[in-house]
């Protein structure tokens, strides 16, 4: 901007020097030509036309033209309005200004960082609190903020300062109660010969232990609530404490088998509709029974069903790493780590082949 301004006033002072040497005749002949050029343009254009001009343009005509008296102005032919060119004076004059006074600072200090993420961590930590009880906790702690503070810092955040962070959220519940969680659901499959199989299976939220309650090619009612006893004695039998389990709505969960869970102690948890996200755990089991054995297997009848899936429950229980668990298995802590590795590791590692090779478990050699 300022070469452009600097070229503009340069070139117009050149044009001015050579004025001098034309006498009045010939500048008052040169501006009644320019005046009717620019009658000719407006009408022409039109009223409603907007002549678009760049910042230098309007700082070098506002320097030029304000000078001069308004009734002078008003009877200049100019393709903007005087009252035009005098706002543009204004602004330039305001820009100036605002540019000295920037750096007088006015109104509130801002508040120490130290404090804002305070702040923050005690809403993270707390997210049913809003600002007036972060407010109170503040000041339990010695520390002087308004509320307002508290209330501008959340604000700016993106978090509610008055929430409807009352409410527990699904994450925090799944968060809070995991050792307490179970989840199921129901497989589909088909056989070679066209017989369609349906597969219950539970899985625990905290160890991601995996038992498959048994297959048929009928689940009834019947069926299934002897499947639930046989899960409630097991979980008796290996002292584990449960109490909630998540399953979607399908038909084929009988409500007998809410009041045998019921009996237990356990209570049911049904996700929402066509919301499979709510049970997204034993969701990712079910896709990984797909990926890595279902889909890669030929299954011949129910009895074969039934092998291959004990073989991929202890394998998946026993050998398959889970990110959850800092790569362990459900039922083996993960091994120390080697400091000092061989020089030739490969040799030691050995490989375990399961369902004829679908299965991969390795494992060092004895």
């Amino acid at each position: 901007m300022l070469l452009r301004l600097a070229y503009l006033t340069v070139t117009n002072a050149f044009a001015a020097l050579r004025l001098l040497s034309v006498s009045d005749c010939d500048k008052d002949a040169e501006i009644l030509a320019l005046r009717h050029q620019v009658m000719v343009l407006q009408r022409q254009l039109g009223a409603d036309v907007r002549v678009s001009f760049t910042p230098e343009d309007r700082l070098f005509l506002a320097a030029l033209l304000t000078s001069l008296p308004r009734a002078v102005l008003r009877r200049l032919r100019l393709v903007v309005r005087p009252d035009t060119i005098l706002r543009w004076h204004r602004e330039i004059v305001m820009q100036q200004h605002a540019r000295t006074c920037r750096s007088k600072r006015r109104g509130r200090p801002p508040t120490v960082r130290s404090i804002r993420l305070l702040i923050l961590r005690l809403v993270r930590e707390n997210p049913s609190w809003g600002y007036r009880r972060v407010h109170g906790e503040l000041t339990t702690l010695g520390v002087k903020a308004a509320a307002s503070i508290v209330w501008e810092i959340l604000r700016q955040e993106g978090i509610d300062p008055a929430p409807g962070r009352t409410a527990t959220t699904w994450a925090d519940f799944l968060r809070s109660q995991a050792d307490a969680l179970l989840a199921c659901d129901f497989i589909e499959t088909v056989t070679l010969s066209g017989q369609r199989l349906y597969i219950l299976a539970v899985i625990e939220h905290a160890t991601r232990r995996i038992r498959v309650l048994g297959t048929t090619t009928h689940p009834t009612a019947a069926w299934v609530t002897q499947a639930i006893r046989n899960l409630v004695m097991d979980l008796e039998d290996a002292g584990c404490r449960v109490r909630f389990l998540i399953r979607d709505r399908d038909g084929k969960f009988p409500a007998l088998m809410d009041e045998i869970l019921a009996e237990a102690g356990i209570q049911t948890v049904l996700t929402g509709i066509r919301m499979p996200r709510m049970n997204s755990i034993m969701e990712r089991w079910v896709q990984s029974c797909r990926r890595e054995l279902l889909d890669r297997c030929l299954l011949w009848n129910e009895r074969h069903l039934r092998y291959a899936l004990g073989e991929y429950e202890r394998f998946y229980n026993e050998h398959r790493a889970h990110q959850a668990l800092d790569q362990a298995a459900p039922l083996r802590a993960a091994p120390d780590p080697i400091t000092k590795p061989a020089r030739n590791l490969d040799p030691n590692i050995r490989r375990r082949d399961r369902l004829g090779g679908i299965l991969h478990a390795y494992s060092h050699a004895a």
